[in-house]
């Protein structure tokens, strides 16, 4: 009784809307309801709803008219729409729970008689801004779309068109572009619109009833297109009879006098979503202008489909079915440009929709990613000046973190357990299996292109395998594996020479017997200093040893001061030469340290261990 009060007041919503809900409620919060307020409100008005529906049948009034007064030019709503009104600032102002207008809409419209419902879904439009607010449209956009979906079900696909387009309209502008709802994510065709035409020819037929049945059948087609990709027997019907067509339809042009005499206006005004299939009216349905757009759009808007990206592999067509698709489609372009008024300007428009359409599948094809984009977030300039780039204080952010690692964590290299030198078999391992042919790895993914990985192993090499570290120089870095490791059809192409040219000197030096070798160890006992420095001098980073072998000729005059003068001029040319192939062998290991042009600076790995 309160709310059939409040629907007579003649004020605006806000003046009485929330003071009646409390007068009727008595919330415990005086702005907003809790549930069970919620759920006790909507009762009441559910309830009011259906009296003043009742009410209006009964009184032969239409029900959104029901309690309309007119006086003095001065026309007062209805009660219907003034109750709708009423809950819908509440809902919008959040003093009740948001999708009460939406269930009361639904209740109304399930009420409704078809007649009604224009009516009730007139109201619908004329508020769907206020309804589409976020706070509303969270929780009631499911209700609403049911609401719809059941008018739709109640309609005629046939009579009631128009207003079957004003739902679908509605839904559209309702619900954001990317609602995966409104969306046919599997592409699943009606196939229940059937194209029923005869079968057999009638009594005192005039027309071919062979393409008759011929041209209705390409209905079938039209209306599963995803059937004729699988099976090829339905294909080769399918291209059959719409030769037939075309050819019938190249054969029969229309003139322009034929295309000037439809008033595309009333035939707009006129429209019907499906064309009468009598057999009667072949002939003049073949004459119609309109009539034979809608048979070639519809062979477009096929082949675009099956052409379409995004589908898989077994319904893609063949080689042979796009030459014929593309044939075809050449022919019907052909043929819209020669049906007047205007082909060329009707076939422009075709193809920009259909290209717009294609927009479409390649979106869906991509799960529907939302359309809205994000505002960016607006940062204050420093001092109006671009951002400089982070200073670190060794270089770059990964050598810093790990320096201020270190300095929190003082024992960590000291740690007995922490991570030491690896083993140098189990370190050529993985490039060994990498050589073994019965393996099938591929080139490109063999362990000898990762450059870091070649030059952590000369390194070990170098401290561990001196015989395999000298192999680098000859066969690059897959000899340097150590022999064990390798398969034995490739041990023979590593395996180390006899003899080298200089264990041939050595043994050339010792027949001699000459005096220069006495006298070299002489001096070495007489003289401790040297031997100290020699001992100092054996001290020597290992890489040193590596990258230059110390002759036994070279150790003898650094430490016995001998003069270069005392030694013959065949030691002299064989020191020179042993010499010069130090430091090649110094080069060929620097090579494998440089990455990218610049020469690695890791500290020495002896110092680091200690």
């Amino acid at each position: 009784d309160v709310f059939r009060k409040a629907i007579l007041h003649p004020g605006p919503p806000q003046d009485f809307a929330l003071e009646t809900v409390q007068q009727v409620i008595k919330p415990q919060k005086q702005m907003k309801l809790v549930q069970d307020e919620n759920q006790l409100l909507e009762n009441i008005l559910r309830t009011l709803l259906q009296e003043l529906v009742s009410a209006a049948v009964e009184s032969g009034e239409e029900i959104m008219q029901y309690g309309q007064l007119i006086a003095d030019e001065d026309i007062r709503q209805g009660q219907i729409p003034r109750l709708l009104d009423i809950v819908l600032y509440l809902c919008e102002k959040e003093h009740i729970e948001g999708g009460m207008i939406f269930q009361l809409l639904e209740d109304l419209t399930e009420m409704s008689t078809m007649r009604n419902c224009k009516d009730v879904f007139g109201y619908i439009e004329g508020k769907q801004d206020i309804l589409g607010k976020p706070e509303l449209f969270s929780r009631g956009k499911l209700v609403m779309l049911r609401t719809c979906n059941q008018l739709l079900r109640r309609l005629s696909k046939a009579n009631d068109v128009v207003f079957c387009g004003r739902i679908i309209m509605f839904l559209a502008h309702f619900f954001p572009l990317s609602e995966r709802s409104a969306v046919n994510i599997k592409g699943v065709f009606n196939t229940s619109n059937e194209t029923k035409y005869e079968k057999e020819a009638p009594d005192g037929s005039s027309i071919d009833f062979n393409f008759y049945k011929t041209f209705w059948s390409l209905q079938e087609f039209f209306s599963n297109p995803a059937s004729l990709t699988p099976a090829l027997t339905k294909w080769l019907k399918f291209t059959t009879s719409l030769t037939v067509v075309l050819n019938t339809f190249e054969a029969q042009p229309l003139s322009d006098e034929e295309g000037n005499a439809i008033n595309l206006q009333d035939e707009a005004s006129n429209f019907s979503i499906k064309y009468l299939t009598s057999s009667k009216l072949m002939g003049l349905e073949l004459k119609d202008p309109s009539f034979r757009r809608h048979v070639l759009v519809q062979c477009l808007i096929l082949f675009d489909y099956l052409k379409a990206p995004g589908k898989n592999d077994k319904d893609l067509p063949s080689d042979t079915m796009k030459e014929e698709i593309k044939a075809c489609e050449e022919r019907v372009k052909k043929l819209l440009e020669m049906i007047p008024p205007k082909g060329k300007d009707f076939l422009h428009s075709i193809e920009h929709i259909l290209e717009r359409e294609r927009n479409w599948v390649w979106w869906k094809r991509d799960g529907c990613p939302p359309f809205e984009k994000q505002p960016l977030e607006k940062k204050l300039a420093q001092d109006g000046g671009k951002r400089r780039r982070p200073r670190w204080r060794l270089g770059n952010k990964e050598l810093s973190q790990l320096w201020k690692w270190a300095d929190q964590n003082p024992n960590a290299l000291t740690d007995p357990q922490r991570i030491g030198t690896p083993d140098i078999m189990d370190y050529w391992k993985t490039l060994a299996d990498d050589m073994d042919e019965s393996a099938g790895i591929e080139p490109e993914y063999h362990h000898k292109n990762n450059r870091v990985y070649c030059w952590k192993g000369l390194r070990f090499s170098a401290r561990q395998d001196l015989e395999g570290f000298s192999r680098f120089t000859e066969h690059g870095i897959e000899g340097v594996v150590p022999l064990e490791l390798l398969p034995n059809e490739a041990r023979s192409k590593y395996h180390a020479k006899p003899a080298t040219d200089r264990t041939k000197r050595a043994k050339k030096e010792e027949t001699k017997g000459g005096g220069s070798t006495q006298q070299a160890e002489e001096t070495q006992i007489a003289t401790p200093a040297s031997e100290e420095a020699d001992i100092e001098g054996s001290r020597i980073d290992p890489e040193a040893a590596s990258v230059a072998p110390m002759d036994t000729d070279n150790v003898m005059i650094e430490s016995g001061n001998l003069s270069p003068n005392e030694t013959t001029p065949d030691e002299q040319q064989k020191q020179n030469s042993d010499t010069e192939a130090g430091q090649i062998e110094a080069d060929n290991e620097a090579e494998p340290g440089m990455v990218d042009g610049d020469i690695d600076a890791e500290p020495d790995l002896d110092h680091v261990v200690a």
